[in-house]
């Protein structure tokens, strides 16, 4: 089981606080730094400094770190065209020497649209918008050099593109996710290397993981060629002390973090991600609220990492 650090800075975080977990990250071992997508805070916290740009802070860690794979989980698609996202992704990708990975999602927190003046549809335009979003940045990539890319969809066409720049890595790893049962596996099943579900029980992230198998064989893909993935808020303390006042830090209770992530002791932690090893997930993404507790990724790479890589 691979085992990925997740960030979410717009509660709060510099790209100097971002750079310095990715580095720590990198130097402990974990798989990959990725982070969120957003420019608004949740819930009551400050978010100073700010939000930071998701793209433009990969780009400055592609160059400020080394080996770590680098990604979003994910980039809304109401925040980027598709034909720009697939360039600056490409050139991210370059600038890395082919570390990143595109996680994209309709998007769907409607204050910070609100609030940056960025459109926000009705639900079936996202997803419409979505599926040509996936298409055109997969087929954008996918085009042999020296040959031009055509695409007319509703929301949107594209004449003679020059289908440049190329990412380094052919496929360059598109991650899709979700709750739906019938769209978003079809989608995934489509264009994805990767699908994804954020914060389940065990039980619903089994059956999403037989909607996306189902959806696979019905367009005669191997289900095996599919990576399953989970998204788990993460708390981990060496013993009760430490693990609630880390709780207390991120401000959530003790038995609700038990009861929903990967939280409690080191033992907590590995008899929790076996569960979802055992029930498909052979990778997991860290969430990691507090992005100044580097002790915490510490503790994690030495006591829970072994037990389940």
């Amino acid at each position: 089981m691979q085992l990925r650090i997740f960030t979410e800075p717009q509660q709060g975080a510099s790209y100097e606080d971002l750079l310095s977990v990715a580095r720590t990250s990198e130097e402990l071992g974990f798989d990959a730094f990725f982070r969120s997508d957003h420019y608004l805070r949740m819930g009551d916290v400050s978010g100073l400094p700010g939000p930071t740009d998701a793209w433009i802070t990969l780009a400055g860690l592609a160059r400020d770190t080394s080996t770590i794979r680098l990604g979003t989980l994910v980039t809304a698609g109401t925040f980027r065209f598709p034909g720009p996202l697939a360039i600056a992704v490409a050139q991210v990708d370059a600038m890395s020497g082919g570390r990143v990975e595109l996680g994209l999602g309709t998007g769907w927190y409607t204050e910070e649209h609100t609030a940056y003046g960025i459109p926000f549809p009705d639900l079936n335009t996202l997803f419409e918008r979505f599926e040509e979003q996936l298409a055109i940045c997969t087929g954008l990539w996918n085009t042999p050099s020296g040959a031009t890319f055509d695409f007319v969809g509703s929301h949107y066409q594209l004449r003679d593109s020059p289908a440049l720049p190329k990412p380094v890595q052919a496929p360059l790893p598109v991650i899709v996710g979700g709750y739906g049962p019938r769209r978003t596996p079809r989608l995934a099943a489509t264009y994805a290397q990767e699908f994804n579900v954020p914060f389940p029980p065990v039980e619903v992230f089994e059956r999403q993981v037989a909607h996306v198998r189902a959806a696979c064989e019905a367009r005669d893909r191997d289900p095996a060629t599919m990576t399953f993935s989970v998204a788990l808020a993460t708390c981990v303390g060496g013993d009760d002390v430490e693990f609630e006042r880390r709780a207390a830090t991120i401000g959530r209770s003790p038995d609700e973090l038990r009861q929903q992530g990967v939280c409690g002791s080191p033992a907590e932690a590995v008899e929790t991600l076996a569960r979802y090893r055992d029930a498909g997930a052979s990778r997991v993404y860290l969430q990691m609220l507090d992005v100044t507790d580097l002790d915490q990724l510490r503790l994690i790479a030495a006591e829970v990492a072994p037990h389940v890589a």
